[in-house]
C-alpha cells in the first residue's frame, strides 16, 4: 500500500517502488541530460542509472521526493531524494536506510547519509552529522562511487543502532524534557515559537509514551515535522503549525534534531 503525503511530490510505500511510481513523483530522477545552465565539465549520470546499480546490490527504494519548483523548466532536473533499505537492515520496529540526494541542475551533488524509518508512524528520521555522510561530485565514475558510498553508509548502521539504544537507556525528568523541547523549538521557529514545549512533548500514540531520550526525541520530531498543532503567532493571531514538506527543510531539521539528541545523550553519560 502506498502512502501519499499532503505534499504531492512525496511517495512512501511499504513495498519497493517501481520506476512508474517514481516517475510520477520525481521525473528528475530519469533525466538523461543536465539542465542547460550546466557547463561542459559537468558529467551527467542519470539518477536512475545509480538507482539500478544500487538495486542490484540489494538497496531498494521505499520513499521518493522531489522539490517543488516555480520554474517548470527545472522540474525535470531539480533536487530529489530516495530512501533505500535492504532486508537485513530491518527490525520489527525500525529500518535503517541509505538516503540519496541528487539533482541535475547544479543545486546538489550526489549526497548520502543514514536514516531511520519508524514503522509505527512511517516517520523517517535523518541521522545527524555525527554519522558519516558521503558526497560525490558529478565527475568521473559516479555510479561506482555512489555504490561504494552506500556501503560506507550501511557500514555505519551498527553505530546508528548503538546511538538509538543509548538514547533509550537515558531517562529524562520533566525539566530535561522541557530543555530538549525548547531547544528544538528554537531550531524550528527561532526566537518566537507559536506553540509550547509542552505541546510538542505530547505523544501522538501509545508507543511514544515514556520519559527516555529516544521517545522524547521522536515525539518532538514528529510534532514539529507533521505540524497540526494549534498556537498563537507573535501578533496573538491563532495559527496551526504546518508540516515540513520542503525536501531541504526536512533534511535540515531532522539532522539538527538528531544532533541535539546526540549531544544531550553525551551530557547524560
Amino acid at each position: 500500500m502506498a502512502l501519499i503525503a499532503r505534499n504531492a511530490h512525496v511517495l512512501q510505500s511499504h513495498n519497493p517502488l517501481s520506476d512508474d511510481q517514481i516517475m510520477r513523483v520525481a521525473p528528475s530522477i530519469f533525466a538523461t541530460e543536465p539542465h542547460e545552465r550546466m557547463s561542459e565539465r559537468y558529467t551527467e549520470i542519470p539518477t536512475i542509472s545509480v538507482l539500478n546499480a544500487l538495486r542490484s546490490e540489494g538497496f531498494l527504494p521505499f520513499m521518493v521526493a522531489q522539490t517543488r519548483v516555480r520554474d517548470q523548466g527545472r522540474r525535470e532536473f531539480t533536487k530529489h531524494m530516495l530512501r533505500l533499505r535492504r532486508a537485513e537492515d530491518v527490525t520489527a520496529r525500525e529500518a535503517n536506510e541509505v538516503i540519496l540526494i541528487n539533482s541535475h541542475d547544479g543545486s546538489s551533488s550526489y549526497q548520502m547519509t543514514a536514516g531511520v524509518l519508524r514503522f509505527v508512524c512511517m516517520n523517517g528520521l535523518v541521522c545527524g552529522d555525527n554519522i558519516i555522510g558521503v558526497k560525490v561530485r558529478h565527475s568521473g565514475d559516479v555510479v561506482d562511487q555512489v555504490v561504494e558510498g552506500a556501503y560506507t553508509i550501511a557500514g555505519e548502521f551498527r553505530r546508528v543502532d548503538e546511538d538509538k539504544e543509548r538514547m533509550r537507556a537515558i531517562e529524562l525528568d520533566r525539566r530535561q524534557q522541557a530543555v530538549f523541547a525548547n531547544a528544538a523549538l528554537q531550531v524550528k521557529f527561532g526566537d518566537v515559537a507559536p506553540v509550547t514545549a509542552e505541546q510538542i512533548l505530547r505523544p501522538r500514540r501509545f508507543d511514544d509514551e515514556g520519559n527516555n531520550l529516544w521517545n522524547t526525541f521522536n515525539r518532538v520530531q514528529e510534532n514539529l515535522t507533521k505540524g497540526g498543532l494549534r498556537g498563537h503567532a507573535s501578533t496573538g493571531r491563532r495559527v496551526t503549525t504546518r508540516g515540513v514538506t520542503a525536501l531541504n527543510n526536512d533534511v535540515r531539521l531532522n539532522k539538527a534534531l538528531w544532533t541535539l539528541a546526540d549531544e544531550m545523550a553525551k551530557l547524560a553519560a
